[in-house]
């Protein structure tokens, strides 16, 4: 059976592309599974691009997926939505920096890929929605991803009408970070961004911004990182107006 993705290693740089383009990137089980199992098996990588082939980074549901669920039970219905959980899990968790490269269409489940990521470019005219309640159902699996981004003020007109809007509207509203005519040429202006940190540091404040650690904690987590072999280096080169090996 061919591959739902395409992945590839460039360097310190891994790409992940759902490559079902004749079907808008849409999920099906199998895209499912595949996804969470590439972002568990990311390795050494300083950033992963998450990325759609074709017109559309991603439509949410595949239209026969959704046929053949309208007869689960519920516990079936349970399995399934828990499926996608661990998928989108997989993406929030993953230990490096995830960028969402988004043009078309990200719609529903797709809406929420753009949420999971940490960073997400879009094209100008990208088009999403959190469009569930359209179909008489709700975003439920994707909304801890969702209100993480975008908080509840925006969560309760875009989740309750389902409506379509724009990028300018993604981005003022926190779903995305960027807008570019260049999509390609911007993802790498980011991607050069994270790779030019410390590449333990943006795993560790990736964690910070995940995991809120309170007072006392974050005194430690600093500590460790000023004590660590990279913490010494940065802080050195720094001193010394020199790059740190991780740029050389």
């Amino acid at each position: 059976m061919p591959s739902n993705l395409h992945t590839e290693r460039d360097g310190d740089v891994l790409r992940i592309t759902m490559a079902r383009p004749d079907r808008r990137n849409a999920f099906d089980a199998a895209l499912i599974s595949e996804l969470a199992e590439a972002f568990v098996a990311v390795g050494r990588a300083r950033a992963v691009v998450l990325a759609g082939e074709g017109p559309s980074f991603s439509a949410g549901a595949d239209v026969d997926w959704m046929r053949s669920s309208v007869d689960l039970s519920y516990e079936e219905n349970v399995a399934d939505a828990n499926a996608l959980r661990a998928m989108l899990e997989a993406i929030d968790g993953c230990s490096a920096p995830v960028v969402a490269r988004v043009q078309g269409h990200a719609l529903g489940g797709g809406a929420g890929l753009v949420a999971a990521a940490d960073i997400a470019i879009a094209a100008p005219d990208a088009v999403f929605a959190f469009s569930e309640v359209k179909l008489g159902i709700i975003p439920a699996v994707i909304s801890p991803f969702a209100l993480a981004k975008i908080g509840g003020g925006s969560a309760r007109r875009y989740f309750v009408t389902g409506e379509r809007f724009d990028a300018e509207t993604a981005l003022r509203i926190g779903l995305v970070h960027g807008i570019a005519e260049n999509l390609d040429a911007e993802v790498d202006r980011v991607v050069g961004e994270l790779l030019s940190a410390g590449p333990q540091a943006a795993r560790w404040a990736k964690r910070l911004v995940r995991e809120r650690p309170d007072g006392p904690e974050t005194a430690r987590w600093i500590a460790e990182r000023r004590t660590s072999e990279e913490g010494q280096e940065g802080l050195r080169a720094f001193l010394e107006k020199r790059p740190p090996s991780w740029r050389s």
